[in-house]
C-alpha cells in the first residue's frame, strides 16, 4: 500500500498513527514531504473510483460554501492492485462535544441556505446564466435538484440527474433506485407496496413545490462529524442539492442532535409546515438503503415506516 500510494503521488510517504476502518473503507494518516499531513480512505472493490469521485466532489462543494468545516479534498489516486484511493489533508479530530454540536447546528443551517443566497445575489447583479453546475461550477446558484456526478450513500451510486421538481427527484432519483434493488432481490412485500408507497410519497412532497434546492452533506448521522482545534468538522459525504429536510432523515435514524441543536439550525433555516412527515419519508430512504447495504434486519424498520407513510 505504501509503495502503491507513493508512486501515485510520486512524493515520500511515511504513515502514522494507527490505520482504523469503518463499514465501507479503510483510511490512515501519512506523512508527506510536499503535502504536509494527509488523509488516505482506500477501497479494493470494483466501483470505489466511482465512490471515490462522488466524495471529492462533495467535499469541494461543501469546502466552498465557507459554511462548515470539511477536509480539503486533494486528489483521487487508482492504486492498481490496492483499489482507488481519496487523499484529504488531514484534520486531528477529538470526538465531537455538545457545544461543537450545537455550533454545527448553525454552521449546518448556513451551508443549507448558501445556495438560495448565491441565487439572490446572482439575481441582484442579473448575472445568472446557468448552466455551470452542469459540472460543478455552483458559484452562480443552482435552480434544479441534482449534482454534476453521482454520489455513493455508503457503496450504492445515487443517481443524481438534474430535475427541475423535487418529488419527482426523490421518488425517482431516491427511494425507486433502492426499492428496485430490493425488488431484484426477490423482496415481494416491497413489491406489493410500492405503488402505494409510490402515490403516498409523491403526494407528502407537493408542499415543496417551492423549495429553493439546498447543498446537503447526504450522509450525516453521528459518526460522522466530530470536533477539531476550531470547532466541528464534517466528513464522509454523499452530496446533491436537494430538500434541506432530506438532511435530517438519516440524522433522524440514529439520533443524538437534540433540541439545542435544531434550534440553533432554526434560527437560520424556520422549520415549514408538514415537516414531520417529510422528514420520516426521508428517514425511510436511509432504512431501505441500510437494509440493500446489510441485509434483512433493517426489514422490519422499514416496513413499519412505510406503514405509517401510507396509512396516515
Amino acid at each position: 500500500m505504501e509503495e502503491a500510494l507513493k508512486k501515485a503521488l510520486n512524493d515520500d510517504v511515511k504513515p502514522f498513527g494507527r490505520g482504523g476502518g469503518g463499514c465501507i473503507n479503510s483510511g490512515r494518516g501519512y506523512e508527506t514531504k510536499s503535502l504536509g499531513k494527509i488523509f488516505v480512505k482506500s477501497n479494493i472493490k470494483k466501483g470505489s473510483d466511482v465512490m471515490f469521485r462522488g466524495e471529492f466532489a462533495s467535499l469541494k462543494a461543501m469546502l466552498e460554501t465557507g459554511a462548515v468545516r470539511v477536509p480539503r479534498p486533494i486528489s483521487v489516486l487508482n492504486l492498481g492492485a490496492h483499489g482507488w484511493a481519496l487523499v484529504t489533508d488531514y484534520i486531528e479530530m477529538g470526538g465531537g462535544n455538545r457545544q461543537d454540536l450545537v455550533k454545527l447546528g448553525t454552521q449546518l443551517a448556513r451551508m443549507h441556505k448558501h445556495n438560495e443566497d448565491c441565487l439572490q445575489a446572482s439575481e441582484r447583479s442579473e448575472s445568472f446564466v446557468g448552466g455551470g453546475h452542469t459540472t460543478g461550477n455552483y458559484k452562480q446558484g443552482v435552480k434544479q435538484f441534482g449534482f454534476h456526478t453521482s454520489t455513493c450513500c455508503g457503496f450504492i451510486p445515487q443517481n443524481n440527474e438534474w430535475s427541475d421538481d423535487w418529488a419527482s427527484f426523490f421518488v425517482r432519483n431516491r427511494l425507486k433506485l433502492q426499492v428496485d434493488l430490493l425488488i431484484e432481490k426477490g423482496d415481494r412485500d416491497i413489491k406489493n407496496i410500492w405503488p402505494e408507497l409510490e402515490r403516498k410519497a409523491t403526494e407528502l412532497l407537493a408542499p415543496c413545490a417551492g423549495v429553493v434546492p439546498a447543498l446537503i452533506h447526504g450522509d450525516l448521522w453521528g459518526g460522522n462529524w466530530s470536533s477539531c482545534d476550531d470547532g466541528p468538522v464534517i466528513f464522509d459525504p454523499a452530496s446533491a442539492f436537494c430538500d434541506p429536510e432530506f438532511e435530517q432523515g438519516i440524522m433522524n435514524m440514529f439520533g443524538g442532535y437534540g433540541s439545542d441543536f435544531w434550534a440553533e439550525y432554526h434560527k437560520v433555516l424556520p422549520a415549514r409546515p408538514g415537516r414531520k412527515q417529510r422528514v420520516l419519508l426521508y428517514e425511510l430512504f436511509h432504512h431501505l438503503n441500510h437494509w440493500n447495504h446489510f441485509g434483512s434486519s433493517y426489514k422490519g424498520s422499514s416496513m413499519s415506516i412505510i406503514s405509517q407513510i401510507t396509512s396516515a
